[in-house]
């Protein structure tokens, strides 16, 4: 085969690509059918991100870019067809009105006679005519609502419904539904139309109820709740594999990555703060070489004591639970780090800096709170470690001199961030624990650490590239281990060893100090061992 033999058949190869309508009317058919981000995400395959980024501009491609444009092509059809109906019914029903109306124009107006509306133009925002919102008509007199049953003041897009969620209720089965509040009766004076802007119909009143009769589009509904998502991700995984408890729990801890970026976009509706998901990062955050590190020092406990009291000791090892459930709440950056240089703090900014950390003259019974490092001098710290500097450092403690700050790269900081994502997961784990849920506990446990892990530079996320989050939640869960090293010491107990996030061991009466359990505010006995004078054979045991 000649070379443009191979391109001719290489060309051959590739199809037409399936059209597109424009972004803008993406987003119209989602919104129009009631479908959020999250229903057509779970539908492609795909995150709310991803969606969010086809409504905005960018494309898809290769299957998934067919299927998309399936689906919108299906959304499009299914609208016309309804918006058709409904103009059927409508005329329909104003030639009935007209044929019933006719006849009693010669009598006076009594309140049996046929309800007509007056429509009402639309006001803007500043009063004039032509703003945004829907096709509300004040009807004289009241029609049951097609979402509730009950009597309904207004036509929202030609269906009588109300308003307000807290107007739009079901009755009880066989009771008269009385007119609202102000709405003419048969006992009561007509009172002239309003000409004011209605307020615009909420999300929730025009969500059909059970049991309503309500046009087909309302009949999507959004799940109850983030853990809701668990839920349903565990119970579909457990009916694909027929009950098979190995099996469901490795395709879920497989899937944990997409799965956690759902959640988030979920948890994070309605948030007050808009999240860069890949901001430009400074060199200090990006690798050195292609399998090295960047220049973060995240301040890993890796302690051991030296010397331990006189005698023969029972040392405990406990095992903290959700140590980087629990670090999810700390104070992360939501914009692109900005650079600034000298020595003060503002604490309602969040990032790295460089710093020349103080002396701690207590090796003897504390880890240093800076970690184990070779070298000397100024290095790069994350907020939790600098936060925690400080707080040793001051008049409550008193333990070293305050750090020293050189420069900083930070950005507006919130430590609420991610905490409808971390209560979500806490939940959700809390459950599975009491309920002997091996499936959910494993799967929740998958999504936290493995969304911690991926947030830098990642080939299973490229959703959310954020190395410096991952840098400050790892040394949230650090900080975290070492204070609970330093409420021991406090307390009376000898630290023996500090680990990593979740490895404590102590000598004494530690049950007076922790609670024990396995939730993420208590600690569990991972081993016990004997250590001290007379003990050397056993010192590290069950490590």
């Amino acid at each position: 085969m000649s070379d443009f033999d191979a391109i001719d058949s290489l060309l051959d190869a590739v199809g037409p690509q399936a059209e597109l309508p424009p972004c803008s009317v993406r987003r119209g058919l989602r919104e129009r059918a009631r479908l959020s981000k999250a229903q057509v995400a779970r539908a492609l395959g795909v995150s709310p991100s991803t969606l969010s980024g086809w409504e905005g501009g960018r494309d898809p491609a290769g299957e998934i870019r067919a299927r998309y444009a399936y689906l919108l092509d299906g959304l499009n059809a299914k609208l016309a067809t309804e918006t058709e109906t409904e103009t059927a019914t409508e005329t329909e029903t104003e030639s009935a009105t007209e044929t019933e109306a006719a006849p009693a124009a010669e009598q006076p107006v009594t309140s049996g006679t046929a309800a007509t509306a007056t429509p009402v133009p639309d006001l803007g925002q500043d009063g004039d005519e032509g703003g945004d919102g829907e096709d509300v008509e004040l009807l004289v007199a009241p029609e049951p609502c097609v979402l509730c049953g009950r009597p309904a003041g207004q036509r929202v897009a030609g269906f009588a419904q109300h308003l307000t969620p807290a107007d739009c209720r079901p009755t009880a089965t066989g009771a008269p539904a009385a007119p609202p509040a102000g709405q003419p009766t048969a006992d009561t004076p007509k009172a002239p139309p309003r000409t004011t802007r209605p307020a615009r119909a909420t999300k929730g009143s025009t969500r059909a109820t059970k049991g309503s009769k309500g046009p087909a589009r309302h009949a999507f509904q959004e799940p109850s709740g983030p853990v809701d998502l668990i839920r349903e991700a565990v119970q579909g995984a457990l009916d694909e594999h027929r009950g098979d408890v190995d099996a469901a729990t490795a395709v879920l801890v497989k899937r944990a990555i997409p799965d956690a970026m759902r959640l988030l976009d979920e948890t994070r509706k309605g948030a007050r703060y808009d999240v860069i998901a890949h901001p430009g990062i400074p060199d200090i955050l990006k690798k050195q070489t292609a399998r090295g590190a960047d220049q973060i020092w995240e301040a890993r406990p890796k302690w051991t004591r030296h010397e331990l009291p006189p005698g023969r000791h029972q040392v405990t090892a406990l095992d903290i639970n959700g140590a980087y459930l629990s670090a999810l709440k700390t104070h992360l950056p939501l914009g692109r780090l900005e650079h600034s240089t000298g020595p003060a703090h503002d604490r309602r900014r969040s990032g790295v800096h460089l710093i020349t950390p103080p002396e701690w003259e207590h090796e003897a019974v504390l880890p240093n709170p800076i970690g184990q490092r070779d070298e000397p001098g100024p290095l790069w710290v994350t907020e939790p470690t600098l936060r925690l500097l400080l707080r040793l450092s001051g008049p409550r403690h008193q333990l070293c001199e305050p750090p020293q700050i050189h420069e900083s790269y930070t950005s507006g900081a919130t430590e609420n961030l991610l905490e409808k994502f971390r209560i979500a997961l806490k939940d959700a784990r809390d459950t599975a624990i009491e309920q002997g849920d091996t499936v959910t506990l494993e799967y929740v446990k998958a999504m936290y650490s493995k969304f911690v892990s991926t947030m830098g530079e990642s080939n299973y996320n490229r959703e959310l590239y954020r190395p410096d989050w991952m840098h400050l939640i790892r040394s949230q869960a650090f900080a975290n281990l070492w204070l609970k090293a330093l409420k021991a010491h406090d307390e009376g107990l000898a630290v023996v060893r500090a680990m990593g996030t979740d490895e404590l061991h102590v000598i004494g009466d530690w049950r007076r100090v922790f609670a024990e359990g396995r939730v993420v505010t208590e600690v569990k006995v991972k081993d016990t061992y004997t250590a001290g004078t007379d003990a050397a054979e056993h010192e590290g045991e069950g490590e």
